[in-house]
């Protein structure tokens, strides 16, 4: 296992961080457990949650997964050896992540609300790491619309200063030790980081986007910015949410598969996908090497990339990934890839 540093800090990462959204409706809490001692020995010391999990969201298991990761660190007491990371929502009109069914926002009020209840769950006084779920501004978000929207809305938005001042404040306290980002934008990245100048408040050190095969839009400008500000990217749903594993390939729908189950595979199903994979497919048949550990490990040798979040159902699903290395993507087979993606360039953005 190799670490990185998390952005501009000496937070040591490793190159995989456990995601964890599984936990409380996929995966019982016995289930959570190993997989959390399975990662811990392959040398996985990052784990990423969030108080909206498990996926998909429901009133009925909002905050199962935190609740999970909680009882686990209570019984390991190992919290000093372990990066968590937790995230905040962004803006919803779901009723059931603040009191009285106000709408989620990002302001002041209720990001102290959510800090001090995800801490609760998690039986822990501090995150190392708290980042925004989602933007509060009304963009394209989850493959909605790619890198691109119709209409540019600035009603009723949070202003990124507040959103800032209220995180640096929760540094001081000492409730969290760095703040993120999350489904963020180049423009959301370069406001987030003006705003902290302008109040002298601890630069954003992360930001978490979907990347991999089907969707390498994040090199385009936001890699850049992040290397060039020292903002890793926590690279989410290298497997483009199991797809690239193969088995979603002209329509299948395996039994206990994720979107066999709950039908949120929209951003994987778009004219296009099925081609790209079939490709990879191909090229990891040809190169005799596995197209998970093909996948995981192009997110992860990128430069980039601070760490690669990874998820499974199974702990057979967890070894494999756990046993993924960069190395495998070699200058040849990195070459081969980018020659299908000129081809087939980003169809699940």
């Amino acid at each position: 296992m190799r670490y990185h540093n998390l952005g501009n800090t000496e937070i040591s990462v490793s190159e995989i961080c456990l995601g964890t959204m599984t936990f409380g409706q996929q995966n019982t809490e016995a289930e959570g457990h190993a997989q959390l001692d399975m990662a811990l020995d392959h040398g996985v010391n990052f784990i990423d949650t969030a108080e909206l999990y498990s996926i998909p969201p429901r009133a009925e298991t909002y905050g199962a997964t935190e609740k999970i990761i909680g009882s686990w660190l209570k019984q390991k007491g190992q919290r000093d050896k372990i990066i968590l990371a937790s995230k905040v929502v962004g803006r919803s009109s779901n009723k059931w992540y603040r009191p009285g069914g106000e709408p989620a926002r990002l302001t002041p009020q209720q990001i102290r609300y959510a800090i001090d209840q995800s801490l609760q769950r998690l039986q822990t006084d501090y995150l190392d790491l708290y980042q925004l779920h989602w933007p509060d501004r009304e963009i394209g978000l989850f493959g909605e619309g790619g890198t691109t929207f119709k209409n540019l809305s600035l009603a009723d938005e949070v202003p990124i200063a507040e959103t800032v001042g209220a995180l640096n404040e929760l540094v001081k306290e000492g409730k969290i030790r760095h703040y993120g980002l999350s489904n963020e934008t180049s423009w959301g990245v370069a406001k987030f980081l003006h705003e902290a100048d302008k109040l002298k408040a601890p630069h954003i050190v992360s930001i978490q986007n979907a990347y991999n095969l089907l969707n390498r839009t994040f090199e385009i400008g936001l890699a850049e910015m992040c290397l060039r500000e020292k903002v890793g990217l926590l690279a989410y749903s290298p497997l483009g949410q199991g797809y690239l594993t193969g088995k979603y390939l002209d329509g299948a729908r395996p039994a206990g598969a994720r979107t066999t189950l709950f039908d949120r595979g929209q951003r994987y199903e778009k004219p296009g996908v099925d081609k790209a994979i079939k490709a990879y497919k191909a090229l990891a048949e040809q190169e005799g090497v596995n197209l998970v550990q093909m996948a995981t490990a192009f997110a992860m040798s990128r430069p980039f990339v601070a760490s690669t979040i990874i998820g499974a159902t199974s702990l057979e699903q967890l070894d494999l990934l756990l046993k993924t290395k960069a190395s495998l993507i070699t200058d040849d087979l990195e070459a081969k890839i980018n020659n299908i993606h000129q081809l087939n360039a980003n169809p699940a953005p």
